[in-house]
């Protein structure tokens, strides 16, 4: 038999041996996942040994699945996002870094507009992740999490669950390509990670993004601003006067985002700079 520590460090090699960057953090994930344990709990048990030949097979599995390119987010079904727990499948986008610091801008400005009082539309809304962490650090504030997917919605009704955030967020579908449906109401801020990867760039993704994450979530046209002209349109109207817009762009679109926003009728108008110094969100105010 085989220790908790034996099984995590053999996972470990694997991944190492196929150029996995993370392989640390992955591997402590995926034997965590299939001993049904935390990975503080797996810490704790490291020395124990494990008799149930089910999770050596599951490991193995999971493993498999990972040297084949599948993200370990979509393999041990979730990930966190600003301190919370997200469940993920390839439905939805795996909640990334740079979409914290959209998350974090959201809620101190939330703070700052009236708290619990405020009510935040997350469009095109994939896992919820941002509307969620909003709605866990913002107590009482009301979110409405908006997406074009069925299946993504079913996700985001997972995650408000899966948080206890079900009484303050509601999950509807809406295109964010059309108007808004009549009596959605008014919003102190609208929030969205859009599509915004030009069509012709998709194939050079990564193959783990490119084969694995839904190609709807990340087609934002032929020049990736398709879906930002489209909020800046459709959806702003929504807002309330000093109500913000939030939004997370991709490297060089900041500047054109700025001008859409500015076309609108948007003020204000803010960029926020990520950990690798890119313009990454662009924040205006309804005035």
């Amino acid at each position: 038999m085989l220790t908790y520590n034996e099984i995590y460090l053999d996972t470990r090699r694997k991944l190492r041996a196929a150029g996995i960057k993370a392989h640390d953090l992955e591997a402590r994930l995926i034997v965590a996942c299939a001993a049904g344990k935390t990975s503080e709990e797996l810490v704790r048990s490291s020395r124990l040994f494990v008799s149930d030949g089910s999770i050596t097979r599951a490991v193995g599995e999971m493993v498999g699945r990972r040297l084949g390119g599948e993200p370990v987010a979509y393999i041990v079904g979730e990930w966190e996002f600003y301190g919370i727990p997200i469940i993920v499948n390839d439905t939805v986008l795996i909640p990334r870094i740079d979409t914290e610091l959209l998350a974090g801008e959201a809620i101190r400005l939330i703070r700052r507009r009236g708290g619990g009082q405020a009510r935040v539309l997350d469009l095109c809304a994939g896992s919820g992740c941002i509307g969620l962490a909003i709605a866990a650090n913002v107590q009482g504030c009301r979110i409405v999490l908006a997406d074009n997917s069925e299946k993504a919605l079913a996700v985001c009704r997972m995650n408000m669950i899966r948080n206890s955030l079900s009484r303050n967020i509601t999950a509807i579908e809406v295109d964010v390509l059309e108007t808004p449906p009549a009596l959605l109401g008014t919003f102190d801020m609208i929030v969205s990670n859009p599509p915004y990867i030009p069509t012709r760039d998709l194939l050079s993704l990564d193959p783990s993004v490119r084969e694995h994450e839904p190609v709807h979530a990340l087609d934002g046209g032929p020049d990736g601003l398709y879906y930002f002209r489209a909020i800046a349109t459709n959806w702003t109207p929504l807002l309330k006067m000093g109500g913000y817009v939030a939004l997370e762009c991709g490297e060089g679109q900041a500047g054109a985002v700025c001008s859409i926003l500015r076309e609108s009728g948007i003020g204000d108008i803010k960029t926020h700079i990520d950990t690798l110094g890119i313009e990454r969100v662009v924040i205006g105010t309804m005035v």
